[in-house]
């Protein structure tokens, strides 16, 4: 098992690393770290002489003058060198380095000189050494206007705020949780790498990820609709986006009710990736249907009381009936071509989930009208 501390273990990606590495008690044991202790060498020596691995993610990324940065970044290095050199140390030591290392900025200066820093301890002290030049890095719980624009456009999404773009380029992005497993993979193979590029996992424009996010404001936010989701990155955006909403006061939703002599009719989600779920109530005694579709998936699904669901082929007389009760839930799936009915034949009021797969789009229904 192997002790493994993370300096900047409250931050963006260091809470994503220390919470997966929670998963795998059996091959990991966390040591907990505080900001404070890089202005108090005991406990951070005590920090350090506890750790088999060292993630050095502590850093500061947003400051009105870069000049603050610069040293901050540069100060820390150098407090934890100080700790290592005098505990002795010969831990794995990993350090998240940054893709604007080769800019012209101060920032990306800071991260390039800690690299060295850290580097040069290594050779002298026989420590193990991983320099990782990190794209840039998105996902859940990310600051907005600090860790990403991905998480500042969500936010301002979710909050009646409009994102403007300043530059719309491409950016290289990696989804947080795969940052994560490349660095337990370093962790795992012990190799010193003083400079290690990181792969980016998806290339994009600025404005292509916000046409993303409108949209999943539009259908998800606003209507409760899943949005179409094709690409691995479409599912690692939606989930970012989800978790910038205030949950205390956005749930629950309620539903909307169509209520006729019949009973309730319940959307109870709509789906860009699988069609349509709902279900409804029917009272003794009503029959619902007598249709059929020409290119729906179509699903019944009794859970509560009795039915009879009932399908024809249109150019048959022959009528296939099926008894379904609640108590033994089971489905009947329609065929196409085949008109279809189900009605109540209990005593209490029958309950059925629906499942087609594409939205009711009334312009184009595919829903044809004829009696069983």
């Amino acid at each position: 098992m192997k002790k493994i501390g993370i300096t900047g273990q409250n931050g963006f990606v260091g809470s994503h690393l220390y919470n997966t590495l929670g998963l795998k008690p059996e091959e990991f044991e966390r040591i907990d770290f505080q900001k404070e202790y890089f202005e108090q060498p005991d406990q951070l020596d005590n920090f350090v002489k506890q750790c088999d691995v060292i993630v050095h993610l502590a850093a500061m990324n947003r400051h009105p003058d870069p000049e603050v940065i610069y040293h901050q970044n540069v100060e820390l290095v150098n407090q934890l060198v100080l700790s290592l050199e005098r505990t002795g140390s010969k831990a794995h030591l990993l350090f998240s380095s940054s893709s604007q290392e080769e800019r012209d900025n101060l920032y990306g200066k800071s991260k390039k000189l800690g690299r060295s820093l850290l580097a040069n301890w290594a050779k002298l002290n026989g420590g193990k050494f991983t320099g990782m030049i990190i794209p840039n890095v998105f996902g859940p719980f990310g600051k907005p206007n600090y860790n990403s624009f991905i998480a500042t456009f969500c936010y301002k999404l979710t909050h009646g705020e409009n994102p403007t773009i300043d530059v719309d380029g491409e950016v290289r992005l990696i989804y947080v949780g795969e940052l994560v497993q490349e660095i337990i993979n370093q962790i795992q193979s012990g190799e010193t790498k003083e400079q290690y590029v990181v792969p980016f996992t998806t290339a994009i424009k600025v404005s292509e990820v916000l046409d993303k996010l409108e949209n999943y404001k539009k259908l998800y936010f606003d209507a409760g609709e899943i949005p179409k989701l094709i690409t691995g990155f479409d599912y690692q955006l939606f989930n970012t986006f989800r978790c910038y909403f205030d949950i205390a006061t956005h749930y629950p939703v309620k539903f909307t009710q169509n209520i006729d002599p019949r009973g309730a009719f319940v959307e109870v989600i709509r789906l860009g990736i699988g069609g349509q779920c709902s279900f409804s109530t029917t009272v003794p005694g009503i029959t619902r249907g007598n249709h059929f579709h020409t290119r729906k998936i179509e699903r019944f699904a009794v859970i509560k009381g009795k039915a009879l669901i009932q399908l024809r082929k249109i150019d048959s007389d022959e009528v296939l009936d099926f008894y379904l009760d609640g108590t033994e839930p089971a489905y009947v799936d329609m065929p196409i071509w085949y008109t279809h009915n189900i009605k109540n034949i209990g005593e209490e009021e029958l309950l059925t989930i629906f499942w087609i797969n594409e939205p009711y789009n009334a312009e184009d229904a595919d829903t044809y009208f004829v009696e069983v």
